[in-house]
């Protein structure tokens, strides 16, 4: 019987067939078992392929869960306690021998920074309040000695309570008779930023400065005016500052306009949450925009509210600036450097702390002396904030030379390695998201090399934000846009004082001392952090 279809996988009758008939059979026999195989070999590898991406997610899950629990339970400081020890193991296993042929060299001893030294302070600053307390000898105790001398022993640092007082008004009027009326003058009032207002400027100076700068919310504040004698509500407090927003903005408006003319600006964005705003859910995120710059010898830090993160924020807020702008990888800065020309680079902060997430969740850190890959990375990055630490001290023109001789090579070995490695780690990974990254925005990472007054990353413009982000923590939202735009111009003169060197406090209630009167430009301008005449004692080298 020859074989059929139907009976294919039973063994076949050879009986009575020719040769040519039987080696057909056996063709046909051999087709259908190497179909049968490659229909195997085809499950297999789709099994194989289908455990190894189990096995990815899984391992993406894994590592994603030690992010998070890091993220929750472990420090916040990006510095790693390995960091150093990757250069000086001796002992490694030899699995990773060919990792640690990857590490690049560490800095030259004549290029690493001094370590510094913070001095403790030694006495009180001249500024303080003095008051001299003479410990006496009795008459008995002196009686008979030549001369006495006083000698200072000791200086405490006493605190003297805050405490409320009422300003009592009184002003004079003479009444003139003039064919027979009477005609009344009276003694000219000072002039109120707010007009009518219980509060006087040092009232509205300190619940500014406690709100934004000390991060004590109007409800604290409320309780602690209470315990001083007086209640003054919430309310109140919250009404005075949206109406100064009003007296403020001219000041702002200037300060906008002295640092858009500048040709390096650093600027980033953060959440706010805004329980009333037109068309937003009060759960959605609304955003504080903070740019930072300036000429040189006038520093200054802008913050505004938006509820949109859009591109067309900044095309606003930077109009009129030509220059460098510099800024994270947010793709929002793209449509205002294109509208505008702009030059934009990067920051390294950014890129580097990708690599100290993904070397935190990395598998195994228990294990000493293992470096993983991002270990490897930031190795490299480290190197590139020594030779700015180095460099730091050093005019614009020897720093840009320094990063020319030094930081373009450590920038060019350090591209090479990770296109060559980024392939070798699987997506998904934190490694493999901070490698591209970091070749994504690697044009423009290279850009403050270009010059010397340009910052290897973004920081002065988070640290201007972190004071607004440690507040957000304490009074954690604002009921309106009208006091979130508040809030914004508060914080603007409190870290624009700051980067001035001035003391917020004093410099808010000079402000509000002199702005009723400011009706002209020259006595507006008289005003800028950079143009204030204060006391000394309200001046510091460096605040904050």
């Amino acid at each position: 019987m020859k074989s059929t279809p139907g009976n294919a996988s039973k063994t076949p009758d050879l009986t009575g067939l020719s040769t040519d008939e039987m080696m057909a059979v056996i063709r046909n026999l051999q087709e259908q078992l190497a179909a049968k195989e490659d229909a195997l070999q085809g499950q297999l590898k789709q099994h194989d392929e289908t455990l190894q991406r189990r096995d990815n997610y899984i391992a993406i899950l894994e590592e994603l869960l030690r992010h998070k629990k890091i993220q929750q339970f472990a420090a916040s400081s990006e510095k790693l306690p390995n960091q150093i020890a990757l250069f000086d193991e001796v002992e490694l296993e030899v699995e990773i021998d060919a990792l640690r042929d990857e590490l690049p060299d560490d800095v030259e001893e004549a290029d690493a920074p001094p370590r510094s030294r913070k001095r403790r302070q030694r006495g009180f600053s001249d500024t303080l309040l003095r008051e001299r307390i003479e410990l006496t000898l009795s008459e008995a105790e002196k009686a008979g000695a030549s001369k006495t001398f006083f000698t200072k022993v000791k200086e405490e640092l006493e605190y003297i309570p805050a405490q409320l007082k009422v300003l009592e008004y009184w002003q004079e009027k003479a009444v003139f008779e003039q064919d027979g009326e009477e005609h009344i003058v009276a003694a000219a009032r000072p002039a109120h930023p707010l007009g009518k207002c219980i509060a006087t400027p040092s009232l509205l100076a300190y619940l500014i400065t406690a709100k934004y700068a000390d991060g004590l919310p109007l409800y604290r504040q409320e309780q602690m005016l209470k315990r001083l004698g007086h209640e003054v509500s919430r309310t109140s407090m919250a009404h005075w500052i949206i109406r100064l927003n009003d007296v403020f903005k001219p000041l702002i408006n200037l300060i906008r306009e002295v640092q858009n003319r500048s040709d390096y600006l650093q600027a980033d964005e953060t959440r706010i949450q805004v329980l009333k705003e037109d068309g937003k859910k009060a759960q959605s995120d609304k955003w504080m925009w903070v740019t930072r710059g300036g000429p040189p010898d006038q520093p200054s830090v802008l913050f505004e509210y938006d509820p949109s993160r859009g591109g067309q924020v900044p095309v606003r807020l930077l109009d009129d600036f030509q220059g460098i702008l510099q800024a994270d990888g947010y793709s929002g800065y793209g449509q205002v450097c294109a509208a505008n020309k702009l030059t934009r680079i990067g920051c390294w902060d950014h890129a580097r702390r990708k690599f100290v997430e993904a070397a935190r969740a990395a598998p195994g850190k228990d294990k000493k002396g293992q470096p993983s890959k991002a270990d490897v990375a930031l190795s490299h990055i480290r190197k590139l904030y020594a030779i700015e630490k180095a460099a730091q001290n050093l005019s614009d023109t020897e720093r840009y030379r320094m990063r020319q001789e030094k930081s373009l090579p450590l920038l060019k070995t350090f591209k090479a390695w990770l296109e060559k490695n980024a392939p070798k780690v699987m997506k998904g990974m934190l490694t493999r998201k901070a490698m591209d990254y970091t070749l994504n925005q690697w044009d423009t990472l290279l850009g403050y090399c270009e010059r010397g007054d340009l910052k290897i990353s973004n920081a002065g413009a988070e640290n201007a934000i972190r004071p607004f982000a440690l507040g957000r923590k304490a009074w954690l939202f604002a009921d309106t846009s009208q006091g979130a735009n508040a809030s914004a111009t508060c914080y603007s003169l409190i870290e624009t004082a700051k980067a001035n060197g001035l003391e917020p406090s004093a410099y808010i209630h000079h402000v509000l001392q002199h702005i009723a009167d400011a009706d002209t430009l020259e006595k507006l301008e008289a005003l800028l952090p950079w143009n204030a005449e204060l006391p000394a004692s309200k001046k510091v080298a460096q605040y904050g």
